[in-house]
C-alpha cells in the first residue's frame, strides 16, 4: 500500500510526541511492505509567528493532497492570558476541520488493565470499560455566530445545528455500533435547548434504520455523572460538539491520563489523527510528555484511514506490552509505589519501537 502522510507537529509538546507517531508508522510500513511517504507543515502558534496565519495556505494545500494527517497540538499561554487577541492558534484547527469536512470526531476510551490504578476512579468500576465517542465536529457554538456588545459587557455564541449535520454523524455512529455491542447512547440537553431537540428528533428518525442497535438518550448533565459512576454501561456515545468536547476530556480520567487517548477526525476524505491532550507548554522541552497517545493515534490512522487492522493491532499490542512490563511516563505512574520504571518522552518512544520490532520479528518468523 502506498500512502502520503502529512505531519503537523504544531505547538508545545506537539513536535515531541508526533516524532514517535511518525516513527511507529515508519516501522510498520517497513515490516509489512507498505510505502509511506511523509511531509511536514506549520499550524497554530508557530504558524502565526512565521506567517501571521494559524493555518497557512501552504499547509492547507498539503493537507488536501495527503491521504492522512498526523497532528500534535496547538496553543500557547500567550493567548490564554490575553483573550483579546484576534488571531489565535485554535482558529487554524477549526478551519482545517471545516476545509477538510471533518465532521466526525472518534475518541476511543480503551482502558489498558495495567493502568487501572492510574485513574482516581476505583479499579472495580473501571475494569472492562470500552467506549467509542462520536463527537460532531463542524457545528454547534464553535462555528455559530459570535457577538460582543460595544460596551464589551454582553456576549453571545449561537448554538446552531442543521439536520443534515446530525444525520451524517448519526449514520457513522450507528454503523460503528453494529460492529461492537449494538448499543448507542445519544447525549443532548433536549429538555432546555432547541438545538438539542432537533438533535434528538433526528437521532430518533435515524435509529429506525438500525433496528438491531439499542438506542438510549441521556441529558448531558446525567451523562457526565454516569460516565464516572458506571462507565461500563456505555458502548457507542453520540453527541454534539460542545458536549463531546467536555465528556471526552472527562473520560480521560477513566484512562488515567490525556496522554493515553488518541482521536480521529474524519469525514468523506482525508482523516486527521491526534492525541486529545493540548500543547502543555508547562512541560515543553522537559522530556515529560507521554508519546503513547500519538503512537495510538498512528494506530487509529492505520485502521480507520487505511483499513490496515492487523498493522494497527500490532502497534497497540506493542504499547500494551510496554505497559505490562511496568514502564510508565510520569503522568501514568502510581506515585504510591516504586514498582514502575518511569521514563521520559524519548526513552518511552524508543522502548515502544524496540518492543514493536520484537513483536514484528516474532510475527515474521511465525
Amino acid at each position: 500500500m502506498k500512502k502520503h502522510i502529512l505531519v503537523i507537529p504544531g505547538d508545545g509538546i506537539g513536535p515531541e510526541v508526533t516524532q514517535w507517531g511518525k516513527a511507529a508508522l515508519t516501522h510498520i510500513a517497513e515490516a509489512f511492505g507498505h510505502d509511506f511517504t511523509f511531509d511536514e507543515a506549520l499550524m497554530g502558534h508557530v504558524a502565526i509567528e512565521a506567517t501571521g496565519n494559524p493555518l497557512p495556505e501552504e499547509t492547507l494545500a498539503k493537507a488536501k493532497e495527503s491521504d492522512a494527517i498526523l497532528f500534535g497540538a496547538v496553543g500557547h499561554a500567550k493567548y490564554d492570558n490575553d483573550p483579546s487577541l484576534k488571531v489565535r492558534p485554535e482558529q487554524g484547527l477549526l478551519k482545517i476541520r471545516k476545509e477538510l469536512g471533518l465532521y466526525a470526531n472518534l475518541r476511543p476510551i480503551l482502558l489498558f488493565d495495567e493502568l487501572l490504578h492510574a485513574s482516581s476512579i476505583k479499579p472495580g468500576i473501571l475494569k472492562g470499560t470500552d467506549i467509542l465517542f462520536f463527537r460532531e465536529l463542524t457545528g454547534d457554538v464553535y462555528f455559530g455566530e459570535k457577538n460582543r456588545s460595544e460596551d464589551r459587557n454582553t456576549a453571545s455564541d449561537l448554538m446552531i445545528y442543521h439536520k443534515y449535520e446530525v444525520e451524517r454523524i448519526a449514520h457513522k455512529a450507528y454503523q460503528a455500533a453494529q460492529t461492537r455491542s449494538k448499543k448507542l447512547c445519544s447525549v443532548d440537553k433536549a429538555n432546555v435547548l432547541e438545538s438539542s431537540r432537533l438533535w434528538r428528533e433526528t437521532v430518533q428518525e435515524i435509529a429506525k434504520q438500525y433496528p438491531d442497535v439499542e438506542t438510549t438518550h441521556m441529558f448531558i448533565d446525567n451523562a457526565a455523572m454516569q460516565l464516572i459512576k458506571d462507565p461500563k454501561q456505555f458502548d457507542v456515545v453520540l453527541t454534539a460538539n460542545l458536549f463531546g468536547d467536555i465528556l471526552t476530556d472527562e473520560a480521560s480520567q477513566i484512562a488515567g491520563s490525556m496522554g493515553m487517548l488518541a482521536s480521529a477526525s474524519i469525514g468523506d476524505g482525508t482523516g486527521f489523527f491526534e492525541p486529545i491532550h493540548g500543547s502543555a507548554h508547562d512541560i515543553t522541552g522537559k522530556d515529560l510528555a507521554n508519546p503513547l497517545a500519538s503512537i495510538l493515534s498512528a494506530a487509529l490512522m492505520l485502521e480507520i484511514s487505511f483499513g490496515l487492522k492487523e498493522e494497527a493491532k500490532t502497534l497497540v499490542d506493542a504499547v500494551d506490552l510496554v505497559l505490562k512490563e511496568g514502564f510508565r511516563t510520569n503522568d501514568i505512574a502510581d506515585s504510591t509505589t516504586n514498582r514502575y520504571k518511569v521514563l521520559g518522552t524519548q526513552e518511552m518512544g524508543k522502548l515502544v519501537l524496540k518492543f514493536l520490532s520484537q513483536k514484528l520479528n516474532t510475527t515474521t518468523q511465525a
